[in-house]
């Protein structure tokens, strides 16, 4: 009789607390196990960190084959895009483990809170709480403020979007879902210390366009109008950022900017 073998990346899930779900995949928090051998003894001297697991899991509506294929694709797409951008120099979270056979990507766990919720945003939805701790924002009280917590203000905030997403673009990553909900930031008693992460590159490509560049942007300035009331202040702060790191392309992605929300505007009237 054949004996089936459990893939140890699904052991690990069912070991996992799941925390979120959205509509493409579901979002653990796990512990990730190492058992080093050390060359002055014998027995194991086991480590364990604390990391996030982006399971995708199968589409029953999808042809098995079809479905694979893609979930392989999705999750080895992430997985590079965020190797080109630790490597560029963009603050995004470590890789920890991928398996796409399985459709699991396991990334470094951020201690911090999402822009968001940082700036007064509200709860954070279930597909958008990749990285959140939600637990512990519901736990505190409206008068909080944890701007204080962190030690920054919301200019120091729109800077730090600013040059991480131009640092992104410089090397050619398009993130496709720019919204405060997909930023976080480390809390100051961090090993890392303060810092601004990117995350989930669920969507995230590769491109040299002006115009994938100028639509990433348009992306995060309609995300601040709908979910930061008086936004536009704060989005002109990450601007001066963004301009400030790019430099000399700053000039051509202005103009398609403009060009974008052209489009857009006219879009809305039309409905």
């Amino acid at each position: 009789m054949a004996t089936t073998v459990t893939s140890p990346t699904l052991v690990l899930l069912d070991s996992s607390e799941k925390i979120s779900q959205g509509a493409e995949a579901k979002i653990y928090r796990a512990q990730l196990h190492s058992s080093p051998i050390h060359a002055d003894r014998k027995e194991p001297s086991e480590k364990t960190e604390t990391i996030l697991l982006k399971h995708r899991f199968h589409k029953q509506y999808r042809h098995p084959t079809l479905d694979t294929s893609l979930t392989k694709s999705r999750v080895a797409g992430e997985a590079r895009a965020l190797i080109k951008c630790i490597r560029s120099g963009v603050n995004v979270p470590g890789i920890r483990m991928v398996d796409a056979t399985e459709g699991v990507l396991g990334i470094e766990w951020i201690d911090g809170k999402s822009v968001r919720f940082l700036l007064g945003g509200g709860a954070e939805g279930e597909e958008e709480a990749e990285d959140d701790d939600s637990d512990v924002e519901d736990e505190m009280m409206p008068e909080d403020d944890p701007l204080e917590e962190y030690g920054v203000t919301h200019d120091s905030i729109m800077s730090m979007i600013g040059t991480e997403i131009a640092k992104m673009h410089q090397a050619d990553i398009i993130h496709g879902d720019l919204t405060t909900s997909n930023m976080m930031l480390r809390h100051p008693s961090s090993p890392k210390g303060l810092q601004l992460v990117l995350i989930d590159f669920g969507l995230a490509y590769t491109s040299t366009l002006v115009e994938d560049k100028a639509v990433d942007l348009y992306v995060l300035e309609r995300a601040f109008a709908s979910t930061h009331p008086q936004s536009e202040p704060l989005f002109a702060g990450v601007l001066k950022a963004y301009e400030k790191k790019m430099g000399k392309e700053w000039s051509s992605i202005s103009r398609r900017l403009d060009d974008v929300r052209l489009r857009g505007r006219k879009r809305s009237m039309v409905g």
